[in-house]
């Protein structure tokens, strides 16, 4: 049985089947009206994101935030553009998903989605593989929302940065949803989805390990 049949069969064979439907499709309307006016007031100054029929504005990150996510996205970045494997976006990328809309800390677009891009390209499509870095507001969505939405919506692979413990943790799909592959604060890890594209740990949290892995990749 697969998770979504999972989570409807309590419903399947319960007398208010049809009221439970019919209320659920109220929810859905009315959460596609303030879907459609998310995309209208929106502006691309904003970090904002659509979870669960709300819109979601992000405070200003702390600096280690900042820091990680420049550190990883400029070897990713630098990676993917000398072997022209596709596209990587930080920030303030609108990821638009069945249901919800995230702007993830970085994602990856392979081949394929980045001929799509267009400079005036404001909702990008499902991303091949997404960082988040964690922070006290978020991590609850990180790995919760977002990690079963990721997991269902074909990530290929997900990431999750927590840099007070300066780990960096690599998820892949499973029979049942994502699997923990790594969980590390030394060594190597190594991509699924961006063929050949294997880095320091410490080069995520240190700006002297990230120079010494950019020359390797450069």
């Amino acid at each position: 049985m697969t998770s979504l049949e999972m989570l409807v069969e309590p419903l399947r064979h319960s007398p208010q089947l049809q009221e439970a439907v019919a209320l659920l499709s109220r929810q859905l309307e009315e959460e596609h009206a303030r879907r459609k006016r998310f995309y209208e007031e929106m502006t691309p100054e904003q970090k904002v994101e659509f979870i669960d029929g709300e819109v979601l504005m992000h405070s200003p990150a702390r600096n280690r935030h900042l820091e990680a996510t420049s550190l990883l996205s400029r070897l990713m970045s630098t990676f993917v553009g000398i072997h022209a494997l596709g596209t990587v976006k930080i920030e303030k990328c609108l990821c638009v998903f069945p249901r919800n809309d995230y702007e993830p800390d970085i994602v990856f677009f392979g081949k394929e989605k980045s001929t799509s891009l267009q400079p005036e390209t404001m909702k990008f499509p499902i991303p091949d593989f997404i960082v988040e870095v964690l922070s006290e507001s978020t991590e609850a969505r990180d790995r919760g929302v977002k990690f079963e939405d990721y997991a269902v919506h074909g990530v290929g692979e997900y990431w999750i940065i927590d840099t007070e413990s300066e780990t960096v943790e690599q998820y892949l799909p499973g029979p049942n949803g994502y699997e923990l592959k790594v969980k590390a604060a030394t060594g190597t890890i190594t991509s699924e989805v961006i063929a050949g594209l294997s880095l320091p740990v410490r080069a995520i949290f240190d700006e002297v390990e990230n120079l010494a892995a950019l020359r390797l990749l450069m």
